[in-house]
């Protein structure tokens, strides 16, 4: 039977960063500046005031302190709150793919020609043709075939699990899964509710047979499992139509989520997602030395995590980087994987798991070799 092995992770972060005190200082000079223009309509109840906001309320509501980003200036103008993005150039995902890809490479270390399958999955597609994976195969000198892919918040792990299929298809011998996660320009800035939510990011994981696998480590995947479940609650509000329409940057944005019902809807499908996962491994979640998990949310990290053990759970057993990172959509869970595994013992379990946006969940069981 092929063992899938995953033999080298990739994490490539932009070179500019916002804190939660810069981007809290654009937001309510911006507010100032709305409630001070919009004074009589306020008091005659026909516009709505804005409400301020404070890092310390971000920090509670999210756990998010800080993320990088690719293109910093127009976000903290008060005036703009919109990033000023280049007019020419390489796309950023491929940029933001390449880095991570060559990274995972050189950690694995597989040659680009020997890479049969390239899958880009991510949240946000910047552009849907031709294809951003067949370009980062063409610029890497990759052979075989390659794809784009996206299930939104769980578009990693789906990937991954694209990659671990293959490989014990014989569809491929080695897969790059790539995930530039470019996630800053879908904020709506003005927000209070949602402006702090994003970062950039991009992760790559080189997927092999084991039998090919040179430094003879890695992580072989012992299960993998994914679910869906259709709900709005978090949606994309944009599409390839909207060069047709007027005024949809102001009246649609582009992101909106229900932040209360996911919550409530969301993490009761997960944690029963990852208890029939362990039980049909006949695991019980103590026996799990590591969770690696969707980075979105730290009290949903919490609550997951308290109902699987029973109590809160130690850094060391769910790594939390979503404060220097925020929500990287899909990469979240593979940036904590790609920072925390080093330390695990020949044997040790973990759990690669992410959830979001479908709903969708998906969830990798690996044991270090």
């Amino acid at each position: 039977m092929i063992e899938a092995v995953i033999s080298g992770t990739g994490l490539f972060t932009p070179p500019e960063s916002i804190t939660n005190d810069e981007l809290v200082d654009a937001y309510n000079q911006y507010v100032k500046n709305f409630n001070d223009d919009n004074r009589d309509e306020i008091e005659s109840g026909a516009v709505e005031a804005l409400p301020f906001s404070s890092s310390g309320f971000i920090e509670k509501a999210s756990g998010i302190k800080h993320r990088y980003v690719m293109h910093k200036e127009g976000m903290l103008d008060p005036q703009r709150m919109r990033p000023i993005l280049p007019s020419e150039g390489e796309l950023e995902v491929v940029t933001m793919g390449l880095a991570a890809a060559r990274a995972a490479l050189t950690v694995a270390n597989v040659e680009a020609a020997d890479v049969d399958l390239v899958i880009v999955a991510t949240t946000n597609h910047q552009r849907p043709y031709p294809s951003i994976a067949v370009e980062i195969q063409h610029k890497l000198g990759c052979s075989g075939y390659a794809y784009d892919m996206g299930i939104a918040c769980s578009s990693a792990t789906f990937g991954l699990i694209a990659g671990v299929n293959a490989i014990k298809a014989s569809a491929a011998q080695t897969v790059l899964v790539v995930n530039p996660e470019y996630a800053s320009p879908q904020v709506n800035l003005k927000s209070r509710d949602s402006h702090f939510i994003f970062g950039d990011v991009a992760t790559a994981a080189i997927i092999q047979n084991a039998s090919d696998v040179k430094n003879g480590k890695g992580f072989a995947i012992l299960d993998t499992c994914q679910e869906t479940h259709y709900s709005d609650n978090i949606r994309c509000l944009g599409n390839y139509t909207d060069h047709c329409n007027d005024h949809l940057y102001e009246e649609k944005p582009f992101f909106h989520q229900e932040g209360r019902k996911v919550f409530r809807e969301l993490l009761p499908l997960v944690t029963n997602f990852l208890e029939k996962q362990l039980e049909r491994n006949e695991l019980q979640p103590s026996n799990i030395e590591r969770y690696w998990l969707h980075q979105a949310n730290i009290n949903m990290n919490e609550f997951a995590t308290k109902k699987l053990l029973g109590r809160k759970a130690t850094q060391d057993e769910a790594p939390i980087v979503l404060d220097e990172f925020a929500n990287t959509a899909s990469s979240g869970s593979v940036v904590a994987f790609h920072k925390y595994h080093n330390d695990l013992s020949s044997g040790d379990k973990g759990i690669i798991c992410s959830f979001g946006a479908g709903y969708s969940i998906g969830s990798l069981l690996v044991q270090k070799r």
